[in-house]
Parts: C-alpha cells; structure tokens; sequence
C-alpha cells in the first residue's frame, strides 16, 4: 500500500498563510509586521524558503483588504 498524502501540500500552505497575514494585517494595523509574519510561519509550519518568501515580499506591503 502507499503512504497517505499530507491533506495540505506546501504551496496550501503558503496560500494560507498569505490570506491570514492580509486578514491579520487589515483588522490588527497596530501589530508590527516582523511578529506577524512570526506567526503565520508557526501557524501554517512553512518552509524555510517559504518563510523566506514571505519576509522578502511582505515585510512591508500595506494590505487595503483581505484577499480572502
């Protein structure tokens, strides 16, 4: 028999994580950017390139509304 499937591949992940930062970010303005971005790395266990991704693209883009 073969191995069961992860329900959630890396890039769901990844997806994930990108509309709970847009949704954070618009409903918490106040929060700092670098401990959200903390956050959904735990919350959604990126990868390191993942994680990397996420810093380099949106440690500072100003979300106007949730993408999701």
């Amino acid at each position: 028999m073969s191995q069961s499937t992860p329900l959630q591949t890396p890039s769901a992940n990844l997806k994930n994580a990108i509309c709970w930062l847009s949704e954070t970010v618009h409903k918490h303005p106040e929060k700092k950017r670098d401990s959200i971005l903390a956050e959904a790395e735990l919350r959604f266990d990126l990868t390191p390139a993942e994680c990397e991704f996420l810093n380099s693209n949106f440690k500072s883009v100003v979300s106007e509304k949730p993408c999701c």
